[in-house]
């Protein structure tokens, strides 16, 4: 599952519309938005080009003037990670032979 925050911008007068539209779109879930013509919407899919599609629908949209993508989570990408640290060292082989660092000055700040 990916999910991922876009900021909708519009022309501040047309904003009741345009949010109106992303509610009874089914693409998104509305959460916020300014007077100035910023809307904070999710997006969800089970891939990168599902989300794509919805975005670029939703960049479409009448009086839409651009969705920027603001952040992404997946899933997968974090189960992976998790795995990782589950194999690797603690404490890097760097840190644990003693040995003074490169920008080690012999001060203990």
């Amino acid at each position: 599952m990916n999910i991922s925050s876009l900021v909708v911008k519009t022309e501040p007068e047309k904003m009741a519309g345009v949010m109106e539209s992303l509610r009874n779109s089914g693409l998104c879930e509305v959460h916020f938005h300014d007077e100035m013509g910023k809307i904070i919407v999710t997006i969800e899919g089970e891939s990168i080009s599902e989300e794509m599609k919805k975005m670029k629908t939703i960049q479409n949209m009448p009086d839409v003037l651009s969705a920027d993508l603001a952040y992404s989570y997946s899933e997968n990408e974090m189960l992976e990670n998790i795995e990782q640290m589950k194999t690797a060292e603690a404490v890097p082989e760097l840190l644990r032979d003693g040995s003074p660092g490169a920008d080690d000055s012999g001060s203990d700040c």
